[in-house]
């Protein structure tokens, strides 16, 4: 197996959405902001090679939207899914599966690209692996995640006939386990995967950096907090027990990372590239 991390791209959220309750005076010491109280984001997705498999886990924000919608977001830098996929010696029709650890447009936009007037997938021979009930939850959307579960991002997977669901109760045909959690959207899965001796896991939007261990910093987009904090608390105790390596979606700076116990809960021990595993 070949695993490999590609960032496609940098966007700029509201600093407060993404730290909840907790005062900008704490939340910028790790994630400092710019004059309209924005941060950068990362958007990266994990690439896994396995025999004739090429299976990329989530895919950006895609570049299909209008110009209106990318001004909320400031995109910037020179990093693409793209450009990712080429660096390892990839193109869009060699990915096999793409697996979304859910369907907020940040998570699964480059997964369908405009082709004339029509949307269809970016990824023409893939299976899109989804979950049952997070599908629902996406395509009849609760009224604070609307803006987040885009139809034309969606909707395409299905009409191609490309759509699959994993089993979140048996084992399923891809070269990881999953772990599930609801705070933040219902039935988010997080692959879990051995390589190289470590247990590595994609945190997707259950950390989006360093910055969120501590148990309060919790993204005010999350549908359900204090079920993020009760998931948080469990998944670090037991990440820093394993040792596992964390793999970081959202940070703009840190790819991954590894937690430890302290007499203050879990907190960050070391910081590295993926490269450097």
């Amino acid at each position: 197996m070949e695993v490999a991390l590609i960032n496609t791209g940098f966007f700029k959220l509201d600093g407060g959405a993404m730290f909840g309750v907790v005062p900008k005076s704490l939340w910028s010491r790790t994630n400092p902001a710019d004059e309209n109280n924005l941060c950068t984001w990362a958007m990266r997705s994990l690439i896994i090679k396995e025999g004739n498999r090429a299976i990329i886990v989530d895919s950006g924000i895609g570049d299909k939207q209008s110009d209106k919608f990318f001004s909320h977001y400031y995109l910037h830098g020179n990093d693409s899914l793209t450009k990712g996929l080429k660096d390892n010696e990839l193109d869009v029709s060699d990915i096999t599966d793409a697996f979304l650890t859910h369907l907020h447009f940040d998570h699964c936009g480059g997964g369908v690209k405009r082709e004339g007037e029509k949307l269809v997938p970016a990824f023409a021979r893939a299976t899109y692996w989804s979950n049952k009930n997070h599908w629902q939850w996406a395509t009849k959307p609760n009224p604070r995640e609307k803006a987040s579960f885009l139809t034309e991002n969606i909707l395409p997977m299905q009409e191609s006939g490309q759509l699959a669901f994993v089993n979140l109760e048996n084992e399923n045909r891809l070269p990881f386990d999953i772990i599930t959690v609801d705070g933040h959207t219902d039935k988010q899965m997080l692959p879990k995967l051995q390589y190289k001796g470590r247990t590595l896991v994609f945190m997707a939007d259950l950390l989006p950096s360093v910055g969120h261990i501590p148990l309060p910093y919790v993204m005010g987009y999350d549908t359900r907090p204090l079920l993020t904090m009760t998931e948080k608390e469990a998944f670090l105790n037991e990440a820093a027990d394993n040792e596992y390596v964390l793999v970081l979606q959202h940070d703009s700076v840190n790819e991954c990372c590894t937690v430890k116990h302290t007499e203050k809960g879990v907190r960050l021990d070391n910081v590295f590239k993926f490269s450097e595993l």
